[in-house]
């Protein structure tokens, strides 16, 4: 009997131990557990893989609203500066890469032999003048001779008449014996010699119509070499004009290759002259061309800014593809077909204004994304 009551009373004292010995705490909140949480994670990650993937990529549905392509690069108008006329430099007053205005002289070609071929044509253009002036003149005087001509003839006609009224009379006494044979033979000869009077008062007269007519011709030929006396000294003025070489617009320079003293001939390389207006082709996939149109708006990213991105407009569509343009040209009806996807050049203009936009320089390569929604 007692050693039931003592087992029975050391688990109530147990008991009542532990519930003093159990600390009072707030009931714990509730936590994923760990491998719910790296699952999420895992999902995550997958998904802005993947968004990243199809945003580089310009898949659906970042390629709903635009187009994209890397294959675009800056144009601009170059100007190869040559000169037209040779010669040898008298002075260069610009440097490499300078900014030039339009009209600014650019080269200098020594214009000595220029000056004096001026002097030249309008030295001969005078005396062309002056002969042409003397016309008028000469024409008084051919009018003149040619009436001096007519009256000669006339009195050359009247002498022959009178020698032919005599020689009739003379003949008719001779026949009759009236007279002797000298007086026959001296009415004979005073015909002949009044018949060649008359015929070389004709002579002079058609010489004196040729000199008239001369006259005429020899003004026509005036006015012909007065107008080109004119037309050379144009030619000359021009090429001294021409020795004094200008920028044709606004822009910069490229490096200056020619120096003072070197002679230079007809279209040599001198210099190129890039213009401040730039542009971009474009060369999309012809599948990304269906809703392309004029004046869209274009984000352009440059390569050499550091991708910085500016503003720009679709202002024209290529009427063929890039490869009509190449000098040869596939052949795909001969050999084995493989579909190529051709690309179309875009051209797109930059909208003004724009910070850093003067850095732009033909040549760079950029990537444009055209807004076509």
């Amino acid at each position: 009997m007692e050693k039931q009551t003592i087992s029975s009373s050391q688990p109530a004292q147990n008991n009542t131990d532990q519930k003093s010995q159990q600390p009072t705490s707030q009931p714990e909140r509730w936590s994923p557990k760990k491998h719910h949480l790296s699952m999420v994670i895992f999902i995550v990650t997958v998904l802005l893989g993947l968004s990243t993937v199809f945003y580089i990529w310009r898949l659906p549905p970042f390629s709903l609203n635009s187009v994209y392509t890397n294959n675009a690069y800056v144009r601009g108008q170059i100007t190869l500066i040559s000169p037209k006329v040779s010669g040898y430099i008298k002075a260069v007053p610009v440097q490499d890469f300078e900014p030039v205005k339009k009209e600014q002289t650019l080269v200098i070609i020594d214009p000595e032999t220029y000056l004096a071929k001026v002097a030249q044509a309008e030295a001969n253009l005078k005396a062309q003048q002056a002969a042409l002036e003397r016309i008028p003149q000469t024409r008084v005087t051919a009018e003149a001779t040619l009436s001096l001509r007519r009256a000669a003839i006339d009195s050359a006609k009247a002498q022959f008449n009178l020698a032919a009224i005599e020689q009739k009379r003379v003949s008719t006494l001779y026949n009759t014996k009236s007279i002797s044979k000298r007086e026959l033979d001296q009415a004979n000869n005073n015909y002949k010699q009044a018949n060649l009077a008359l015929l070389q008062a004709k002579e002079q007269f058609h010489i004196a119509q040729q000199d008239l007519l001369n006259v005429d011709i020899t003004e026509k030929k005036l006015i012909a070499a007065v107008d080109n006396a004119k037309a050379a000294l144009v030619l000359a003025q021009q090429d001294l004009k021409h020795t004094v070489i200008s920028a044709p617009e606004n822009g910069r320079l490229s490096q200056v290759s020619v120096r003072v003293g070197q002679y230079v001939s007809v279209g040599a390389q001198l210099l190129y002259l890039v213009s401040n207006r730039n542009w971009i082709i474009a060369n999309f996939r012809e599948a990304d061309t269906e809703r392309i149109c004029l004046g869209q708006k274009v984000s352009i990213f440059v390569d050499a800014l550091g991708g910085k991105k500016f503003i720009g407009r679709v202002t024209d569509i290529s009427p063929a593809t890039a490869s009509e343009f190449s000098l040869i040209k596939a052949d795909s009806g001969t050999g084995n077909f493989v579909k190529i996807a051709q690309r179309i050049p875009i051209k797109i203009e930059f909208d003004p204004n724009q910070e850093e936009l003067e850095r732009i320089i033909p040549g760079m390569s950029v990537e444009v994304e055209i807004d076509v929604n």
